[in-house]
């Protein structure tokens, strides 16, 4: 009996645990349900939501850049395909792992891996990071098969710029570069991967219009970051596809035309709508390498070169314009009443002011010479006489009306603004009083006068079109949205110069150039109805001491390169109907005559391509949709 009433005790406590762990899992089980139905149903949109943003990325698509386009719509600058890889830090548990895997199929060197994790650190975690762009085919393919190996990292296909005119059209055009620190304003645009902005030229002043809008990529990631699939696609704006005043066969032509010198820098203008047909400045470099990455080396040779090839020497090369600047003397003589015909002045080859010599460059003299002929055979005396009569300020007067001594403001960055010299300059500037003897270097156009390339053609652009206030610019208009649309060009004001005035500076400058006697009849243009007007300049460098005559240094091409004169021209044409004006200055060229059949050649060479007469892309005006036709 005792062992029946011990089977029955561990029989009940047998039931009682088995009821106990059967309540315990029904309360669990209740438990569970009850958290599931709040999590499914009462929180359901909650967490839908949440899973949701785990699953699928936003990723912001960069536009594609606007072209940019010579005046009759050659492309000076496009897009081509690029493929690069790029790595996600919130997707990636192992970020140097991922880059040491890559660094197995494409080489990343020490620089690159310090260049990536700076980008990683100073970019939002979800930003893709470039590790390396420019991927060949074979790289892509090694990429593509190894991507689940690789989490976080990602092959994208982007756009690189190309310039099909390499260094001829560089100064111009400028280059594209990637987004330095410093340039980073928050504008989540600027933080893609591959994201270029304009660094100079056309690129820099017109960088804004041609980056366009950004596009978006929606896509679905697993939760090793590896993207599933993509969701949908908004490609975004295009930029603006900018048309410039070039005529890219005359901008090649200059350039190559100058690279006979070793430094140099030539403007050419339609001095009816200010239209820069071509400006060239050597040396130059080729822009597109700039896409692929300067290394250290190549950087350091370029800023280093003293040539400065990476400076448009046409608009930020200041120099003495020497000879070049009497026409601007003699127009501010005749408004003072001094000059003309009726004015004279005998020149023995030099000129007394107290105690010092002024000579002119004919050390024999001229004899005595008038207004024309004093700029025909370029007489420092008769400049001196004039501007010794007029006074400084007065000639920095009528410097400034023809472009001389402030920006031009042209749509380019980098422009220099040059010295024009007067009382008050030379007193606010150097804390010294003018010197009488000062007006008469100034009137050569030596001493404190300075001026660019651009500011020389601008000058005679303005005595061309009879004295009206031409604005030179690159860029005549745009495409965008389907649309053409020109940038307009409003009557130029007159300056307020007599005609009269204008004629004999027109007169003097085609005797320069056409008369036997005239400094540079050597190099006229003898094209008949193709005639050009200009005038010499020489920019003194330095003068040859006692020492180097002693030791046989005559002439300025005997001195060091770096020692001799600029040599300046600048010149119009046709004479009886002026289109076209140009001016070219060649650094070291021991004087004008380096510089003056680089002008003839490139007038002549403008005349028959005639580009200002050739039919250019037609633009709609800005006041209305409509295209119409270029002025002629």
């Amino acid at each position: 009996m005792p062992m029946v009433h011990e089977d029955q005790d561990r029989h009940k406590g047998f039931t009682r645990r088995v009821l106990m762990l059967t309540c315990g899992k029904a309360a669990l089980l209740s438990t569970l349900v009850a958290r599931m139905y709040y999590l499914q149903v009462i929180e359901a949109e909650k967490y839908i939501t949440l899973a949701e943003d785990n699953r699928v990325n936003l990723r912001l698509l960069p536009p594609r850049r606007g072209k940019i386009l010579d005046r009759f719509g050659l492309e000076l600058a496009n897009n081509q395909q690029n493929f690069r890889v790029v790595v996600v830090k919130e997707q990636t548990p192992d970020l140097v792992a991922t880059l040491d895997a890559l660094s197995k199929l494409i080489k990343l060197s020490e620089h690159d891996y310090k260049r990536i994790l700076r980008d990683v650190k100073r970019k939002r975690a979800f930003v893709p990071v470039t590790v390396k762009d420019n991927l060949s085919w074979d790289q892509v393919s090694s990429i593509e098969v190894n991507l689940a190996d690789l989490p976080g990292a990602s092959i994208e296909v982007g756009e690189t710029r190309f310039y099909p005119y390499a260094a001829d059209m560089s100064h111009i055009l400028g280059y594209v570069a990637s987004v330095s620190e410093r340039e980073l304003t928050g504008d989540p645009l600027l933080e893609l991967p591959g994201f270029r902005i304009g660094k100079s030229g056309v690129e820099k002043y017109h960088d804004k219009d041609m980056r366009g809008q950004a596009g978006t990529s929606e896509f679905e990631v697993n939760a090793y970051g590896r993207v599933i699939r993509e969701l949908a696609r908004n490609e975004g704006g295009s930029g603006r596809e900018m048309i410039l005043t070039v005529d890219a066969g005359l901008q090649t032509f200059v350039q190559q035309r100058l690279m006979s010198e070793q430094s140099a820098a030539s403007v050419v203008i339609d001095i009816k709508n200010g239209d820069v047909l071509a400006m060239g400045s050597v040396p130059s470099y080729d822009p597109s390498a700039f896409n692929l990455g300067l290394s250290n080396k190549q950087w350091n040779s370029l800023i280093n070169n003293p040539l400065t090839p990476l400076s448009n020497k046409a608009i930020s090369g200041t120099y003495a314009p020497g000879s070049t600047f009497k026409m601007v003397v003699a127009l501010a003589a005749m408004k003072e009443g001094i000059g003309a015909f009726s004015h004279t002045a005998f020149c023995p080859g030099f000129m007394r002011l107290g105690n010092a010599r002024f000579h002119c460059w004919k050390r024999g003299g001229h004899g005595r010479v008038n207004m024309i002929e004093g700029l025909q055979h370029s007489c420092d005396v008769y400049f001196y006489d004039i501007a010794r009569r007029v006074g400084v300020d007065k000639i920095a007067e009528m410097a400034n009306k023809l472009g001389l001594g402030n920006k031009v403001d042209i749509d380019l960055p980098g422009e220099r603004s040059g010295v024009i010299p007067t009382k008050a300059w030379k007193l606010a500037n150097i804390g010294e009083p003018w010197q009488g003897g000062e007006t008469l270097v100034t009137s050569i156009g030596q001493g404190f006068v300075l001026a660019t390339p651009l500011q020389l053609a601008v000058m005679v652009s303005r005595i061309a079109a009879g004295g009206k206030k031409v604005m030179p610019r690159i860029a005549r208009g745009y495409r965008e949205d389907g649309k053409s649309v020109a940038y307009e060009v409003g009557e130029f004001e007159d300056l307020g110069i007599p005609q009269e005035h204008m004629r004999m500076i027109h007169q003097g400058m085609d005797a320069v150039s056409n008369n036997p006697r005239g400094t540079a009849y050597k190099y006229r243009l003898k094209e008949e109805g193709w005639e050009l007007a200009g005038k010499t300049g020489t920019a003194q460098v330095r003068r040859i001491t006692l020492a180097e005559r002693q030791a046989g240094v005559f002439k300025n091409e005997d001195l060091p390169w770096r020692r001799r004169d600029h040599g300046l021209f600048v010149a119009y044409a046709p004479v009886d109907n002026p289109r076209y004006a140009c001016s070219v200055v060649v650094e070291h060229g021991g004087g004008s005559k380096s510089a003056a059949p680089i002008a003839r050649d490139i007038l002549r060479e403008t005349q028959r391509r005639d580009p200002a007469r050739a039919a250019a892309i037609s633009l709609g005006s800005s006041n209305d949709s409509n295209t119409v036709a270029e002025d002629s």
